[in-house]
């Protein structure tokens, strides 16, 4: 395992603490728990873009439609 220094502002590195205590967490630990999220974020968005450029974009509009016209019956 590696360690990082990063440099943040005091006001957000106080928010930061205070977030970590109310969770019942070290920094340390809701840092890595946060850029783990970010990170899952990212390879979704990764994914999904990868995806979209295999896709046709005529079925997509044509799915979205359909989902559209199902969700107008539920109201």
């Amino acid at each position: 395992m590696a360690a990082l220094t990063i440099r943040l502002p005091d006001a957000r590195r106080e928010r930061l603490r205070q977030m970590a205590k109310h969770r019942g967490l070290s920094v340390n630990k809701l840092v890595e728990e946060l850029s783990t999220a970010a990170l899952a974020q990212f390879d979704a968005e990764l994914r999904f873009r990868a995806l979209a450029r295999e896709g046709d974009p005529a079925e997509g509009l044509r799915i979205l439609a359909k989902l559209d016209r199902a969700f107008a019956r539920d109201r």
